[in-house]
Formats: structure tokens, sequence, C-alpha cells
């Protein structure tokens, strides 16, 4: 079982420095819905083939296309768990309600991995933040990344705060610096691995029920049904500004 922790967590640790982030949301007619955040790591196949194999990279030496879901995983190794430290127990288990998909081939240099849970009202979406940061932080057994977790400054290092709300024709999402402080210093950990940040790219993409009639955000971009829209952003940017992704969707009347 350590073993499988140890591979996500070295996995999750290398991807975090050098990726293109997605966040997807799909609401449905009654505000529930599904959220997957998304992360190709595809570039950094070249450079685990460039590390030449050895400890830090095994395991991702070998093509994988692998489901976990953590709530079952957590049942079937529920007293191997149980064997790890306070710290350790609680970050597997703040992932009990999500799954996660691992695509690593290395002769096709591809790395894609998606976390995904379902949500009942738009309120519930928050949690997938501070799940996305202990996944992150998941074990010490892992090389980790240079520079922390950059996804800790996104909202569940208590700098930041990210909320969204749906009342059935508006959605909303909003984020903010709730400890300047806490932000700078997040942020400035980065070190040298925020020039790695440089390309990346966060994408959030929503899905809705029915067509959107306005979004108040500048550069968003609407599919040709006009029930999803996209919207672009640098991740470094987001780091440094996280407020840089708030906007509201109205979608037609039913």
């Amino acid at each position: 079982m350590k073993n499988i922790v140890a591979l996500i967590a070295l996995s999750l640790s290398l991807i975090l420095t050098s990726c293109q982030f997605s966040e997807h949301i799909y609401v449905n007619e009654d505000g529930s819905g599904t959220m997957k955040f998304s992360m190709d790591a595809s570039e950094m196949m070249e450079m685990v083939a460039e590390m030449g194999g050895g400890e830090s990279t095994k395991g991702m030496d070998k093509a994988m296309d692998s489901t976990i879901v953590f709530k079952d995983f957590i049942d079937e190794h529920r007293d191997s768990i149980l064997t790890l430290s306070v710290d350790e127990q609680k970050k597997i288990r703040a992932l009990e309600d999500f799954k996660m998909h691992m695509v690593m081939n290395p002769e096709s240099k591809t790395m894609v991995f998606d976390l995904s849970t379902k949500f009942d009202t738009a309120n519930e979406l928050q949690d997938m933040f501070k799940a996305m940061s202990q996944a992150g932080e998941l074990s010490k057994q892992g090389a980790e990344s240079p520079g922390g977790n950059p996804l800790a400054s996104m909202g569940d290092d208590g700098a930041t705060d990210v909320e969204y709300s749906f009342n059935g024709t508006v959605f909303k999402r909003s984020a903010k610096i709730i400890d300047q402080e806490k932000h700078a210093q997040a942020v400035d950990s980065l070190g040298q691995s925020a020039m790695m940040f440089g390309s990346s790219k966060y994408t959030i993409k929503y899905h809705f029920p029915r067509p959107i009639k306005s979004v108040s955000k500048e550069g968003a971009l609407y599919s040709e049904d006009r029930k999803t829209v996209t919207l672009e952003v640098g991740f470094l940017e987001v780091l440094k500004d996280p407020e840089l992704l708030d906007f509201e969707v109205t979608l037609e009347d039913k």
C-alpha cells in the first residue's frame, strides 16, 4: 500500500513542477454536477527519459492507465493506513470523495492526471482545492516539488479562499486573498520552479444545461451551442493573483 501512496506522491510532486492545468465543471439543471481537475504533464515525460531512470523515476518508466477510487482504496487499506502518521492519514482521507485517473506512457510521452468528484450544490466545490493540495503533499516518501506545492497557494494554505455558487441562473466563481503575508510567502516559496510555470496555463471550462446569456469576464470563449464557456490564463499569474479567474455566468431563462 505504501508503494502505491509513494507512486501517487512522486508522480504529483514531479508534475507540479511543469504542466498544464485545467478545471472542468459540469452543472446539471438541479445544481448538482461533476468537477474535474486535470494536469497534463506530457512534457515531463521527456525530462523523465533524460533522467535515465534510477530511484527518483522508479515506477514512471512503464506505461500505466489506472483509476483509483479513493473511498474504495481507503476501505481496502484501512488497517495499513492506520499505521501511517496522523498527518498522512489526514491527507489520504481528504481524498475520500474523489477519483483519480492516471495515464503515463513513456513511448508516446503522455502523462495526464485527472482528479474528479461529484457535488450536490456548487457551494461544495471549494473542497477541490483542499483535496489537490492534500494530494500534492500526500507523502514524504516521493520526490518533492522544488519550491513546495503551488496548489497550496490556490486554496488550502489559509491565505486564499475559492468559492462557487449557482442559483439556477447565475453561476459565480470568486477567489480572494484572506492573508496577504501568507500568500506572499507561498508565492515566494516557489523559488526557481516559478520559472518553469512561465509556459504553463490554467484553463477553466464550465459546461451548463442551458445556453449562456452573458459572461462577465473579457476574453472568455463560447462553444457553438453556447452551453460551454472557456477561459485561459497563465498559471503563474493565477498563483500571484487568484482573483484573475473571478467571473459570473448568466444562463438564458428556462
